[in-house]
């Protein structure tokens, strides 16, 4: 239990930087929604859907990789890992902006913004610079330091705020318009160059040619699971200007806009993320019972939060969806489906330590290349027909499937008796519980949240309860 104490401590903190932080940002959603019409809210959406992909590529797969290779102290000095890792992804990210720079015309006509070469070039910038501090925050991460990571996050997301409303609120010009987003964010990455000073220098700087290869070749199943993970994530919004019928860029505008209301659960996620992985490594190097327990804990109390969170959102939403204009409700309609696929994201990461820790990384790219297909297959059949809905149906059949797969392997390769008759009483109490809410709605959205609010605490006081928690 020590170590799930532990655990929980560390997310709570990441959660300053990844919830906190991310919640202020998801403030910015009117903002956005009240300035800009669907069609240039979509043009946000679908490059920001690239950005994601590209991120994930100039990353390959080394957070994880130094993670494995730091907490293995009979292969190498720590450091050396920390160094050569850090130069792989600066050479790496500098040859990938000048690469954008040369090739900017046709790039830029590729993603539909001729018109707008500089936002492929702000973008290139931001994710280069944010490729390359994934280590420098990865070493915050295993040092424990996670006070200074949520700080330094924050004050990322902090400039990035505040950028955005002297732009839009101030020195606003339409015919600017979405080009503010791209140069606050670029701005906001930028900045953390010189806040990480102290970890680029005050080291030997060491590049082990053998290390990198030894790492590389643990990382690159991990960099293909990760390609295949964000195209899960993302793909729908790269496919969906090609495949949707009608006004498709307002349409992708509208989905966009409404999976940020569901971004509060890819929000906990996130931080349970950071503290999660560098905890299954540690805790891997302890021997007994304990740490088996500690991985089951880990799970049941992460699907206990996630649905928390969604009973919370789901109940609220009478109030919640006034962060988004009115031309946009429309869309709301997908959220509780990409929170429950976001879940199923969650509980398959959890479950993914079977793999990492018995280094068969391989079958991570095998079960993201899984649901990829799955993704793929399913938003060619149902976008045409249903639109956005389809993208949504198709995100949590993708998860749900991996999930299910991965816990089935998991259970051959590395045996851990998690929880399950627990896990999924508190799934169907929080589904029930939100269907009761669902057929408690009035005219008045105040009153549909107060006869909500009881069956809210309902499900924590039996967490409560049935756990045994201390207050």
């Amino acid at each position: 239990m020590a170590g799930i104490k532990s655990l929980v401590k560390d997310t709570a903190i990441y959660g300053v930087s990844s919830i906190v932080g991310r919640f202020l940002n998801w403030l910015l959603v009117p903002l956005y929604t009240f300035k800009l019409i669907e069609a240039e809210y979509g043009i946000v959406t679908n490059i920001y859907a690239y950005v994601a992909l590209t991120l994930v590529v100039l990353t390959y797969g080394m957070e994880t990789g130094y993670f494995r290779f730091v907490n293995n102290e009979d292969r190498t000095k720590p450091l050396t890992v920390y160094s050569t890792a850090l130069i792989s992804l600066g050479i790496s990210s500098s040859l990938f902006i000048a690469l954008v720079l040369i090739f900017l015309s046709p790039l830029s006509a590729a993603l539909d913004c001729a018109a707008h070469p500089a936002y492929p070039a702000m973008m290139a910038i931001t994710v280069a610079v944010d490729a390359f501090t994934s280590i420098p925050f990865a070493r915050l991460r295993h040092e424990g330091k996670a006070a200074k990571f949520a700080i330094l996050k924050c004050v990322n997301i902090g400039i990035n705020i505040g950028l955005n409303l002297i732009f839009f609120l101030v020195i606003y010009q339409p015919e600017i318009g979405v080009g503010y987003i791209f140069f606050a964010n670029m701005i906001a990455s930028l900045a953390l160059l010189p806040l990480l000073w102290n970890e680029l220098h005050g080291f030997k700087w060491h590049f082990d040619g053998a290390l990198l290869r030894s790492m590389l070749r643990y990382s690159w199943p991990l960099l293909v699971l990760g390609i295949a993970g964000v195209m899960n994530q993302n793909l729908d919004k790269i496919l969906y200007l090609e495949i949707a019928n009608g006004n498709a860029q307002a349409d992708l505008g509208i989905y966009g806009a409404c999976c940020k209301v569901a971004l509060v659960m890819m929000m906990f996620t996130q931080a349970f993320r950071y503290a999660f992985e560098p905890f299954i490594f540690a805790q891997n190097r302890t021997r007994g019972a304990d740490k088996m327990e500690s991985y089951r804990d880990a799970t049941k109390y992460f699907v206990i939060f996630c649905m928390a969170i969604f009973l919370g959102v789901m109940f609220y939403m009478p109030i919640l969806q006034y962060i988004i204009a009115p031309g946009y409700r429309q869309g709301l309609q997908v959220v509780p489906i990409v929170m429950i696929a976001d879940v199923c994201f969650g509980v398959a990461f959890n479950l993914s330590l079977w793999y990492k820790l018995t280094d068969r990384t391989i079958w991570g790219t095998r079960l993201s290349l899984m649901g990829l297909v799955v993704t793929i297959v399913l938003n060619l059949l149902l976008v045409p027909n249903i639109g956005y809905m389809g993208c949504a149906w198709a995100s949590l059949a993708c998860y749900g499937l991996m999930m299910i797969a991965s816990y089935a392997l998991g259970q051959y390769y590395y045996p851990i008796d998690y929880p399950i008759k627990r896990i999924a009483a508190y799934f169907t109490a929080a589904m029930l519980l939100w269907l009761l809410g669902e057929m408690a709605t009035f005219d008045s959205d105040w009153l549909t949240v107060a006869v909500r609010t009881p069956l809210l605490l309902m499900y924590l006081l039996a967490v409560i309860k049935f756990e045994k928690l201390r207050l």
